[in-house]
């Protein structure tokens, strides 16, 4: 069993208005269907961040991003209704952000890679800044 953690910083909203990681849904990603046959088979584990939630927050504080239902809906009810599981910050990841390099040099996407470092996942992103570091990737 795989654990995957999906890479939160870019997201489309679908036709219910909840938004959903843009690998899954942009074709402009080479791995689109990989990254699709990875979140759909049932024997890998899916994960979203808490700092996930965070930045999409932030974001709609700022009105860079517009939901078209409740934060709260968002999080933690349609993740957990679509069968990922929820990743919590933990003082370790914020330890491995100490020795992450920079070569991304934004906070959420470097948490992002810290977390999936520490707890051994792969992330699923389009990121191109995420192949600097040392994370297995699916893109």
């Amino acid at each position: 069993m795989r654990r995957w953690m999906i890479f939160g910083n870019t997201w489309n909203e679908t036709a219910a208005g909840y938004p959903r990681p843009a690998v899954v849904l942009r074709g402009q990603c080479r791995t689109e269907r990989a990254a699709r046959a990875a979140i759909e088979d049932e024997n890998n584990q899916r994960y979203v961040s808490h700092a996930t939630a965070w930045e999409v927050a932030i974001k709609c504080s700022l009105d860079r991003l517009k939901l078209q239902v409740p934060h709260e809906d968002l999080f933690p009810g349609a993740v957990l209704s679509n069968g990922f599981n929820i990743l919590p910050l933990d003082f370790r990841h914020y330890r491995a952000l100490l020795d992450l390099p920079f070569h991304h040099r934004d906070p959420f996407d470097r948490l992002l890679i810290a977390q999936a470092q520490v707890e051994g996942m792969r992330i699923i992103t389009c990121d191109f800044h995420s192949a600097a570091y040392d994370v297995p990737l699916l893109w």
